[in-house]
């Protein structure tokens, strides 16, 4: 069974910083493509960014270049989210989730590709 656990969200004002953290436990951890997605309430669950397992692939939404940056730490079971610059419409509850594809090259942006989702951390930006 696995089990993923974000943590680090909060309420920030604008021009703000937050990192997000998501645990791993149950498989194995660094051989799986990592993503970060997130819904503000009305609409549909987002891509924000995808990190391959070695870390070595790298891709982030539009919305959130130069400011977000994902990043891994293997040893342990870690995935994070830097997001700087905070914008209201950054706020949303933020969910990570693992992919199917052991040892995969490329990262992925559609939820269908990942199977495995934490419970999701709320971030809120203020005005």
């Amino acid at each position: 069974q696995v089990q993923l656990v974000e943590s680090g969200g909060g309420l920030v004002q604008a021009g703000g910083s937050l990192r997000l953290s998501c645990a791993a436990s149950g498989r194995t951890f660094n051989t799986y493509g990592m993503g970060w997605f997130r819904q503000a309430p009305g609409k549909e669950r987002e891509f924000v960014a995808a990190i391959s397992w070695s870390g070595g692939t790298i891709y982030n939404a539009d919305s959130v270049k130069g400011r977000f940056t994902i990043s891994r730490d293997n040893a342990k079971n870690t995935v994070y989210l830097q997001m700087n610059s905070l914008k209201p419409e950054d706020t949303a509850v933020y969910y990570c989730a693992a992919d199917h594809y052991p040892y995969g090259v490329v990262v992925f942006t559609t939820a269908y590709d990942y199977d495995y989702w934490g419970q999701g951390t709320q971030v809120t930006v203020s005005s």
